[in-house]
């Protein structure tokens, strides 16, 4: 049955290739891989060469923008099928952009969505533990990943291929063996970043990463230094990502944060910004999945947290109770005050009540997404940013 599916999605993928009569031929393309920080490097490479007076567009975890056209999304994958990737390059090419950035998914590569696409590029930024149930094995996520650079070496017809990796990742030799020489290797560091005055918001120690990974595709594909300073001064941050919506009487911070690695680094950037005491409100997404990394996540915020508030996220077809339960296992050795409040509204509520000046409220797990997925394939329309604000007026 596996082999079947796969069949299935390759043919998808070389029909769709067909009826948008190859458009990947027609423009550079940028494929960006990773566990964490994906959608920010996306984003901020978009902005350098937008800075730079190119016409691009985006396909990521956020939205889908052609030229100047911003779309919303109108699904929750990062990386969707049926012909969307090829669709949207010949939409891309039509509006006359000359580069495309696409966030490649091991989900996506399961099913065939990056062939036949002529990559210019491929980014690996980092590997963690993420979707291992759906994959059998931490082993076969990464794999999945480097299918991608092993694939895009092996079948892009572009005449020079760039594969840029991060050094200091252990997966990185994966990466570097799959390409098989068939393409130019780049390597990057966070110290890149020391030679660019940033914006506050890329700052952060977390986001150098992503940010020095920009700055290497950018200068490969020859974007000049002043380019790429002027766009890393002016970059205001993604939406759902480390995003402020105040910072008056207390903080409130919302980000996509959905596995302990994100989750631990999010925490960290914002207890070295604010004194006060840390409030989470902490879900886990994806209900039927990725069950190990509950109590993993409870810990880290059992440990780093001063108050933890545990709530609804994306249960599908789960009992979201037990998925509370499962978080709060990771809580019951460490001294944060823990809350269960289920109505993720409430919970909000329940975190600004204790919050006080000068203190921080975190709401991690929705970011930048607008519902939450519940059973029978419903989903309810839902915004952190909007929840937060409106409560805090009411309060």
């Amino acid at each position: 049955m596996t082999f079947l599916k796969g069949i299935y999605h390759y043919i998808l993928a070389w029909l769709g290739n067909v009826i948008y009569r190859r458009p990947s031929r027609q423009i550079t393309v940028i494929g960006v891989t990773g566990t964490k920080g994906k959608t920010t490097t996306v984003e901020i490479v978009r902005a350098i060469f937008e800075a730079a007076g190119r016409r691009v567009t985006v396909s990521s975890s956020i939205h889908v923008k052609i030229g100047e056209k911003v779309l919303k999304k109108k699904t929750s994958n990062t990386m969707p099928g049926r012909f969307f990737v090829k669709r949207f390059l010949r939409q891309s090419v039509n509006a006359k952009c000359d580069v495309a950035i696409i966030e490649v998914t091991s989900q996506g590569v399961l099913q065939h969505r990056h062939r036949f696409i002529d990559f210019d590029m491929c980014v690996f930024l980092n590997i963690a533990p993420e979707h291992i149930e759906s994959h059998g094995s931490f082993e076969k996520y990464r794999d999945a990943k480097v299918k991608f650079f092993k694939d895009a070496a092996r079948d892009s017809q572009k005449i020079q291929k760039y594969f840029v990796m991060n050094e200091r990742d252990p997966a990185t030799e994966y990466f570097h063996k799959a390409i098989l020489g068939k393409g130019e290797s780049i390597f990057f560091t966070k110290d890149t970043t020391q030679k660019f005055h940033m914006s506050s918001w890329l700052s952060s120690d977390f986001n150098r990463d992503n940010a020095a990974a920009a700055i290497a595709v950018a200068e490969t594909l020859q974007i000049s230094g002043s380019t790429i300073g002027r766009a890393l001064q002016d970059f205001g941050g993604v939406p759902g990502r480390m995003e402020y919506v105040v910072e008056r009487p207390f903080a409130i911070v919302v980000d996509y944060a959905h596995t302990p690695d994100s989750l631990e680094a999010i925490y960290k950037a914002v207890r070295a910004r604010h004194n006060g005491s840390l409030i989470c409100v902490l879900g886990a997404a994806g209900g039927g999945r990725d069950a190990w990394k509950r109590p993993v996540m409870g810990e880290v915020a059992g440990r780093m947290c001063d108050a933890v508030i545990l709530t609804d996220e994306d249960p599908y077809d789960e009992n979201p109770q037990k998925i509370l339960e499962d978080i709060e296992k990771g809580i019951q050795k460490n001294t944060a005050k823990v809350f269960k409040i289920l109505d993720r509204k409430e919970a909000i509520k329940k975190a600004l009540l204790l919050a006080k000046p000068r203190d921080a409220v975190v709401l991690t797990g929705k970011g930048a997404e607008h519902s939450i997925h519940v059973a029978h394939g419903k989903e309810i329309p839902w915004s952190d940013q909007e929840t937060a604000g409106e409560l805090l007026k009411g309060l």
